[in-house]
């Protein structure tokens, strides 16, 4: 179906607004984008009146775990940590999702529509990471891209896990020393692989060394948790060490070594925004941090960690930390194309140009405002959530009655 949403304030984060802009999208792509004198609308295409109304593409969670850590389930929805090893890299999130998990309905209240799912933070190395969209049966059928990055983490979380099974690693000193005993196997894993190919030998596989491969030949970036500076020191010296594509996950301190970050051009998703200061490594917790990385040049995406903070709270953190220093242009690309660019997703999503999905989002007005909703949202082209004004609720299309 072609659909063009007309008259709206369209905002395409790449390229400046347009007053009473279309956008234009058919069989899930963007066809166009602009002015009503630059995009002609064909007979036969549905009209959406956006007037009053701003239309933006759909927000992008960087590092999120809907699906493996379900709403309101308890013991029998959490799948976040295969906490019995602390090297798993052969696991995948997309194995662990539940696209019946609330948390779907309420990404798309959000004007959220493509998240990237991690496993947890309990291992050093926890598992590939998945982008999805939020609207679907099941999650192939949901699926953007597997995988999309390593998750790996630093700092309290595996030492407190090990520590309590007393086993390696219970200090910082023994998760840095995983994560390399784990690097180094794995090039010599592939040597051994690549030589057996040259000389048309057989090879016995091993999935966990097969993913960290895909690291160390750049084809996977390092999605590493660390909130403390010192934690952030050692995440740089092991990617200069083993040379891997690095994105800095959480960064609470990462402020605190902007200049270092922004020379090596290290991204950084910070967040969640929305916590107490539960343990040692949050002490430095503000809303002014992704303002202070994106004045030093650091490029930053906004995080909830869903369920850690929810989902559809994106743009409000977004909203705070402008509040407290951001500016508000960055705002919008920290979840929009900076995210996507992070995440090797940008020639699919994070922005309104042709050529992109067409996920399309109209709100009653500026995100940024806490009291703008998201009214319509497009996954793919399709609408798939509405507000209703009568009821005062959102209503998502049930994608397993589809009528």
């Amino acid at each position: 179906m072609r659909i063009a949403v007309t008259g709206g304030y369209v905002v395409p984060v790449e390229g400046p607004p347009i007053e009473g802009g279309t956008v234009l999208f058919e069989n899930g792509k963007i066809l166009a984008v602009g002015s009503p004198h630059e995009v002609e609308i064909p007979d036969g295409t549905e009209v959406v009146d956006a007037s009053g109304s701003w239309v933006l593409p759909g927000f992008v969670e960087a590092h999120g775990h809907l699906g493996v850590h379900e709403e309101a389930e308890g013991w029998a929805g959490q799948d976040t940590n295969e906490m019995t090893d602390p090297n798993t890299a052969r696991v995948k999130a997309i194995d662990a999702i539940n696209p019946a998990d609330e948390a779907f309905r309420d990404a798309l209240a959000g004007g959220v529509t493509t998240v990237v799912i991690k496993p947890g933070s309990g291992n050093v190395i926890g598992g590939q990471t998945v982008a999805v969209k939020v609207w679907g049966r099941t999650v192939d059928e949901m699926l953007l891209r597997d995988p999309v990055s390593m998750k790996s983490a630093l700092g309290e979380n595996p030492k407190r896990v090990y520590g309590d099974k007393k086993v390696m690693p219970s200090t910082r000193l023994g998760v840095a020393a995983i994560i390399r005993e784990a690097l180094t196997k794995a090039q010599d894993y592939r040597a051994r692989r690549d030589h057996a190919r040259a000389e048309g030998q057989p090879f016995e596989r091993d999935l966990t060394n097969e993913a960290l491969a895909k690291v160390l030949d750049g084809e996977l970036p390092w999605c590493q948790h660390a909130h403390r500076a010192d934690d952030i020191a050692t995440a740089l010296r092991l990617a200069d060490e083993f040379g891997y594509q690095l994105v800095l996950n959480h960064g609470t301190e990462a402020h605190l070594l902007a200049d270092l970050i922004a020379e090596r051009d290290v991204p950084v998703v910070i967040g969640p925004l929305f916590t107490s200061r539960v343990k040692v490594e949050l002490r430095q917790r503000t809303l002014r941090n992704p303002g202070i990385l994106a004045r030093a040049g650091v490029r930053i995406a906004i995080t909830t960690d869903h369920p850690v903070v929810p989902i559809n709270f994106l743009v409000h953190q977004v909203t705070l930390a402008v509040k407290e220093g951001l500016d508000a242009e960055t705002g919008l690309r920290s979840i929009t194309v900076n995210p996507a660019e992070m995440m090797g997703l940008g020639d699919r999503v994070g922005a309104l140009k042709p050529g992109l999905d067409a996920d399309v989002v109209i709100w009653s007005g500026d995100p940024l405002d806490v009291m703008s909703r998201a009214t319509r949202v497009f996954v793919n082209g399709r609408q798939v959530y509405a507000f209703n004004e009568a009821t005062g609720l959102g209503e998502t299309e049930n994608p397993y009655y589809q009528g």
